[in-house]
């Protein structure tokens, strides 16, 4: 193969050992993380710390784009970027060492910062990224030596290599004729550069894929590791939950049944995720204990047994997400299986100047509740169960909280793990501390579900279906509108109680042929009129009426 040169020698190649040297670091320090540090995988340490140092706006967009996709959307900008870094560490080194060498390390020192600035890092956190910067680096000085060319032989040497053979040549003809030995000799060209004297770029790339595909089987072998969350999964399947001292049934009339209308019990499958865990937590429920403190008469510590043996109660209860846009899909409705919150305060006993608990889950997220939210009548609860199962560990197995009326981001913390009674004006809570309201009361709302935007129907007779929801207050009404024209009252299903959404249907008797806006507006049981006024969803929930346009042909 002919020697490598122009820009494939001058930066291609160097670019292609950094990505290359990087990828392998990478699959090292998940292999590494998977034996001594299990949550402090590279690239999932840096993506939690981006997270958190996301302000609302980046947080709203990544929602507004990706939905509940978020998470896997952050990991892939992460490694494009990572790669474009690493590309760049490469020709760095190749051109003016060592400061690609410098680039790799500080991505490395990156990581471990961030590794040690989780929530309950051990003292071996650091080690994973450490090892992968350590292993890149290595990798790319292997790499970069294998594109310096072999040196040239010496000048004296090809000298003897042409010069005495044209010497004998000339001897012979000297003996032949005169006029020949008059004649000056013609120099032989020396050889042309060997694959061996120059960059052998199938060679080069041989390796370069040799430690990506290292990098990879490194990874592969971390993840088959990771034998703490495959134990807590057979562990949460092995689970058979305690029978309900109490139970629910949802009424026939609550679900309408009409095609592409949200069912009124959410599959789990189905149920919205927004959470600022990167990484699942794998909690084992024989590790899980839940301590209140505080502002409290008496500290508790409740246990996983101690949990089960309580009377648990069942309830149904719609949760939303502060992030759903208008007619957006991030909300849900579950049955919970769980145990009063306001049961273990009242055995706490709350100081009298207290007025809200501070929740934190295992990963380190918080939120603040209002105190009287978890002690009135509504089913906040510490719930175990889901649609007749265990939590399933996206929602937060082994415990997690759910409190009606709120949105999650002041009152859903999953993997639950410490309540703390205390005071808005002494502590605050993860989102709240950037920006969003102390108190997030759910907002009245409705949607439209039937027809989509843009789906047409056909003239005559068409059926407009929808949710609606106030929870904690519950919806009297919903009404419908149809090009700026009077407001018509649509059916409303059999609600399930008040702190759920609830179906509802309009049958549209002249739709005539053309585009058609078609809006929805709720009225509450407290007398609230849904606001038409249009608000994002910074700094407690989106206001304004959903609409479609529906085309009739």
């Amino acid at each position: 193969m002919p020697e490598t040169s122009g820009p494939a020698r001058g930066w291609v190649l160097p670019a292609v050992a950094g990505v290359a040297s990087v990828a392998f670091g990478v699959g090292v320090g998940q292999l590494v993380a998977a034996v001594v540090a299990p949550a402090s995988s590279p690239l999932v340490v840096v993506g939690s710390l981006l997270i958190d140092l996301a302000p609302p706006w980046a947080k709203d967009a990544a929602i507004a784009l990706f939905g509940t996709g978020d998470k896997a959307a952050l990991l892939v900008g992460i490694g494009l970027v990572l790669l474009a870094v690493a590309g760049a560490a490469g020709v760095l080194e190749a051109r003016r060492p060592p400061w690609g060498m410098v680039v790799v390390g500080a991505v490395g020192v990156v990581g471990a910062v961030a590794a040690a600035s989780r929530a309950n890092a051990s003292m071996l956190a650091i080690v994973p990224s450490a090892v992968a910067a350590i292993a890149a680096m290595l990798a790319l000085t292997f790499l970069l030596r294998r594109l310096a060319p072999a040196p040239a032989p010496a000048p004296d040497t090809l000298s003897r290599r042409t010069i005495e053979p044209t010497r004998a040549a000339e001897t012979g003809a000297s003996r032949e004729s005169s006029f020949d030995s008059a004649t000056p000799p013609t120099p032989t060209p020396p050889p042309a550069a060997s694959a061996e004297t120059g960059v052998d770029r199938r060679r080069f790339l041989g390796w370069a894929g040799g430690a990506v595909a290292l990098g990879a089987l490194a990874a592969l072998g971390g993840y088959a590791l990771q034998a703490g969350a495959r134990a807590v999964t057979a562990v949460r399947e092995a689970i058979t939950l305690p029978n309900a001292a109490s139970t629910v049934t949802v009424p026939a009339g609550a679900e309408l049944g009409i095609d592409g209308l949200a069912p009124v019990v959410t599959p789990n499958a189905e149920f919205y995720r927004i959470d600022t865990a990167l990484a699942v937590p794998a909690v084992d429920p024989a590790d899980w204990s839940l301590r209140i403190h505080g502002l409290v008469d008496r500290e508790i510590t409740l246990t996983w047994d101690e949990l089960l043996a309580l009377p648990l109660d069942e309830s149904v209860t719609t949760l939303a997400c502060v992030s759903n846009e208008v007619g957006g899909g991030l909300i849900g409705n579950a049955v919970w299986l769980g145990y009063p919150i306001r049961e273990l305060l009242a055995e706490a006993g709350p100081s009298a100047d207290a007025d809200m608990v501070l929740s934190r889950s295992i990963d380190g997220f918080t939120a603040s509740t209002p105190l009287e939210v978890l002690q009135d009548d509504r089913d906040a609860i510490l719930a175990v169960g889901m649609n007749g199962e265990p939590l399933p560990a996206e929602h937060g197995f082994p415990v997690r909280m759910v409190v009606p009326g709120l949105y999650g981001y002041v009152s859903a913390t999953k993997w639950v793990v410490d309540l703390e009674v205390t005071r808005f004006d002494a502590a605050s809570a993860y989102w709240t501390d950037r920006g969003w309201s102390e108190r997030g009361p759910i907002k009245l709302s409705s949607r439209i579900d039937v027809p989509r935007q843009g789906q047409s129907v056909s003239p005559g007779s068409a059926v407009l279906a929808g949710v609606a929801w106030h929870q904690h207050v519950g919806i009297a009404g919903v009404e419908v509108q149809i090009d700026d024209g009077e407001w018509r009252d649509a059916d409303l299903a059999t609600a399930i109680n008040d702190d759920t959404w609830v179906q509802w249907k309009y049958e549209w008797p002249d739709a005539s042929a053309g585009s058609h806006t078609v809006r929805v507006r709720a009225l509450g049981a407290d007398g609230e009129v849904q606001t038409a006024k249009r608000q994002g969803v910074v700094p407690d929930g989106a206001t304004g009426l959903d609409e479609v346009t529906v085309e009739v042909r």
